[in-house]
């Protein structure tokens, strides 16, 4: 009997083995992370005017996710995956990103690649692999006018959907070179008008709560009760 095999048979030691391994795989993942999210940081120095943007579109998916009681396992990976779902940018020019006026349809398209950028840089890492997914359809519509698949309705990931109405209202509420930020208050009237096309209804209903509770006081601006 090998060495390795005698140790594997030791219930002691087996258990040892597996925590070890977890440990290491942990490790793996934690390193990958901090890689990752140091790639979304230098995203937000080339471009001051989103510095900031995923922390909270992170934030919003967060309340998202336990307003709609989703299992820890699906919280954490649309949280991990709302923190990163710009990476890709990592690949646009920076004049794009950067560009004070209306974009050209090249320009456009050039930012319209995003999502698969962050797609290539994930897909192929271990435990990473349903987090890709998210990033690369966070810019879908459920009326199938989005980017880059142009999937409709629940072809659409439910974790992408919420990272959709989160990095919406983000951007509408935000200095951005182009134009200056919208209130929070016409922003949820935003989502609102578009939930059933551009966004999913149920998910903008479980941001509601969250905005109503806040110093927003959007219960009489957007029409909804406050529980």
């Amino acid at each position: 009997m090998f060495f390795n095999d005698t140790l594997s048979a030791d219930p002691q030691n087996r258990a040892l083995l597996n925590f070890e391994m977890r440990h290491l795989e942990d490790k793996y993942r934690n390193q990958v992370l901090t890689m990752a999210c140091t790639l979304v940081s230098l995203v937000d120095l080339r471009d001051s005017y989103t510095g900031g943007h995923s922390t909270r579109v992170a934030d919003y998916s967060r309340r998202m996710a336990l307003e709609l009681q989703l299992s820890d396992r699906d919280t954490e990976t649309v949280i991990m995956a709302a923190s990163l779902h710009d990476i890709g940018k990592i690949g646009v020019p920076e004049a794009v990103l950067r560009k004070p006026g209306k974009l050209t349809e090249e320009e456009f398209e050039a930012i319209k690649k995003h999502p698969e950028f962050g797609w290539m840089v994930l897909r192929g890492v271990e435990g990473f692999e349903e987090i890709s997914l998210l990033l690369l359809h966070h810019h879908e519509r459920l009326d199938g006018r989005g980017y880059p698949g142009g999937l409709r309705g629940e072809e659409i990931p439910f974790g992408a959907r919420i990272i959709t109405v989160a990095d919406s209202f983000d951007a509408m509420t935000t200095n951005r070179p182009y134009r200056k930020a919208g209130s929070p208050e016409a922003a949820a009237k935003e989502l609102l008008r578009c939930a059933g096309t551009q966004f999913d209804p149920v998910v903008v209903e479980a941001f509601m709560p969250y905005l109503n509770h806040t110093s927003l006081n959007l219960t009489d601006a957007v029409g909804i009760d406050t529980p």
